[in-house]
């Protein structure tokens, strides 16, 4: 029986990945067989990733460096990737940012503008471009976005990031359907997961309020995993502009 989560022969580009969701995904499909692209601005932490990762697995893992939010900079990523690899059959568009302020009036542009640059305009352009080429090669391929809860169920303290990730919702559906049949793009609307960002929250006031989720716990890293190996590979290949929710139940 074909194993419709083994993603042998292909190549994942995953960014974000030298840490939390990305990294437990990047792990994750190069375990599945998958060859793995490992993108962020650090270049360091992207390569000790990488080969971390290879020498576990045995795949071919590499890791390069890109801003998202720098358009530009995604042409020069999507053409490393295809030179080294000559093919990207899965992108996971993972990096994002949602940075604190104390009062919507205290949003600066700059702030507003690089929440919606790394969290939506930067998958746009990437799946843009790795996209076309999916179809141009013929093979197709799937896109997974990860947006939020908090582009259902905003807050005043994240509203720039709820926003952006809203749009990525919505982008979602669109490319969907300009992208389809041969390519399938779906987004997992992530809950509360405790990466390395959350060492730096009160965690007393994070159990309170965790009791309010139906799990009553935030998430592990390694819990997105089985939502992206789904929707990465064959096992997902009648869903596209989906939204699976991984949020332990968060009302």
């Amino acid at each position: 029986m074909h194993n419709v989560f083994d993603l042998s022969g292909r190549t994942s580009l995953v960014t974000g990945g030298s840490r939390g969701l990305g990294l437990a995904m990047a792990e994750a499909f190069a375990e599945a067989g998958s060859d793995v692209v490992i993108a962020s601005r650090d270049r360091t932490a992207c390569e000790a990733a990488a080969d971390t990762i290879a020498a576990r697995t045995g795949r071919r893992v590499v890791g390069l460096s890109a801003h998202v939010g720098h358009w530009d900079e995604l042409s020069d990523l999507v053409d490393a990737v295809y030179e080294r690899f000559g093919r990207v059959d899965v992108l996971v568009n993972n990096a994002g940012m949602s940075p604190l302020y104390d009062t919507l009036g205290s949003v600066t542009e700059a702030l507003f503008d690089k929440v919606v640059d790394v969290n939506l305009k930067g998958p746009f352009r990437l799946s843009a471009l790795v996209g076309e080429r999916m179809l141009a090669d013929g093979r197709g391929g799937s896109i997974v976005n990860i947006s939020s809860a908090a582009s259902l169920r905003p807050r005043s303290h994240t509203l720039p990031y709820a926003m952006a990730k809203a749009g990525l919702n919505a982008m979602t559906v669109g490319l969907a359907h300009a992208l389809g049949p041969k390519v399938r793009v779906n987004a997992i609307i992530a809950g509360t997961f405790l990466t390395d960002v959350s060492k730096a929250w009160d965690m007393d006031a994070f159990e309170h309020r965790a009791q309010t989720f139906a799990l009553q716990r935030g998430g592990r890293p390694d819990e997105i995993v089985g939502a992206a190996l789904f929707l990465a590979g064959d096992a997902s290949s009648y869903a596209t502009g989906s939204m699976l929710t991984v949020d332990g139940g968060q009302p």
